[in-house]
């Protein structure tokens, strides 16, 4: 049986982390792994979840089980997070899920299970494991137009035709913000545009909200998802904690179905509570617990929110600095789009030729597509990056 599965081409982002790995340069920069990284390269555990996790540790007296959507109070803290009071919490079911990526594989079967011919357009380009999921479920998926590499800017006339191709009942993802991998987000006047092409064409909107609180600040980052759930009938949402919680390995995340039709409220429950069942049980707990825990604490919000700010005007810096250094060592614009984008990522919008160069000749590792990880960086090594993506594209 076994010498009958199929093989399957490598993750392009593990395969990179292991050429990193292997790569015996003590000078070498990884910009490709998608996780937060400080000053000094580590991924710290933040104060707040760390201070939660003591106090579970004392009062925790239980392993058993939660609740098939996971425990009540997650929930109700997520939802609050992400949706604030745009949305009444009686027309949103939601569960939660191990990581983003459980909510994700979980909102593509849940519109599965709702339109079996459903056809989900992505943004071109999006998250790798996006068109993965979709084509691993065998769901039909299409392209939007979305980046245009040259200028660094979303092509939104693109997206919006492209989206006017759609058929009723199609579902579209969105990236809440931060968009990965381009960091290029829409504008708000591009959001209420985006809404009204899903109410003229019948199309329902999955929303992928993976970094609120890593672009413009939590409520900013959470307008869009606001907006688009107050304005149309239905809305999936799915949203990860391992980013602006650092839980990587705790795989927090919760996926919401919003109705503005309270009467669904039940139906979509017992359907969200039917794919946790069928497909891992229970949700994991711990990771949850201590999410909560800090969003309803004030003092470890405070704590919380606190450093979060601090991450986020911290990757700010680094794109400020990053632009400038490249506007002087170029003796132009090309790159000032790094400066305003947001979130972890920016794609380069350099060619795969020179991503290998990069990695070859300066041991700077880059996906190939040429997004990279701002969050990889310090104020040592802008320079050293500025440098070498200067020489790879002016030839000096």
């Amino acid at each position: 049986m076994f010498s009958d599965l199929p093989t399957h081409p490598a993750d392009k982002i593990l395969a990179l982390m292991q050429i990193f790995r292997e790569d015996p340069r003590t000078d070498k920069i990884d910009l490709g792994v998608g996780v937060y990284k400080d000053a000094t390269g580590h991924t710290p555990i933040m104060r707040a979840i760390k201070a939660a996790e003591k106090q579970l540790w004392e009062v925790e007296d239980t392993k058993t089980y939660v609740a098939l959507a996971g425990a009540p109070e997650f929930n109700d803290a997520m939802v609050a997070l992400v949706l604030g009071d745009a949305v009444a919490r009686d027309k949103v079911a939601s569960i939660a899920t191990p990581g983003g990526t459980g909510a994700v594989r979980l909102g593509f079967d849940l519109a599965r299970m709702a339109n079996p011919d459903v056809t989900v357009w992505v943004s071109n380009p999006t998250w790798g494991n996006h068109v993965s999921i979709l084509n691993y479920l065998q769901i039909k998926n299409r392209p939007y137009r979305y980046f245009e590499p040259a200028t660094g800017t979303v092509d939104f006339d693109g997206m919006i035709a492209d989206l006017n191709g759609a058929a009723p009942g199609d579902v579209v993802l969105l990236h809440g913000c931060c968009h990965n991998p381009t960091g290029a987000n829409l504008t708000a006047d591009q959001w209420q545009a985006v809404i009204d092409t899903l109410l003229a064409k019948g199309l329902i909107p999955m929303i992928d909200i993976a970094y609120q609180g890593f672009g413009d600040g939590l409520e900013e980052d959470a307008a869009a998802v606001r907006l688009v759930a107050s304005s149309v009938p239905e809305t999936i949402i799915a949203a990860s904690c391992s980013k602006n919680f650092g839980v990587y390995r705790e795989r927090t995340g919760i996926l919401m179905a919003v109705a503005q039709d309270g009467g669904l409220k039940t139906l979509n429950q017992g359907n969200l509570n039917f794919l946790n069942r069928q497909t891992y049980s229970f949700p994991p707990d711990h990771g949850a617990r201590l999410v909560s825990m800090v969003l309803t604490d004030p003092a470890l919000r405070a704590d919380w929110e606190a450093e979060l700010e601090q991450v986020r005007t911290g990757m700010l810096d680094l794109r400020q600095q990053l632009a400038a250094e490249l506007q002087r060592l170029t003796n132009s614009d090309r790159f000032d789009f790094i400066g305003r984008h947001r979130g972890m990522f920016s794609m380069l919008g350099i060619t795969p030729a020179q991503v290998d160069t990069l990695r070859n000749d300066h041991g700077i590792y880059v996906i190939g597509d040429s997004r990279m990880n701002v969050a990889g960086l310090n104020a040592q090594t802008v320079p050293i990056l500025a440098a070498a993506v200067a020489k790879v594209t002016t030839g000096d």
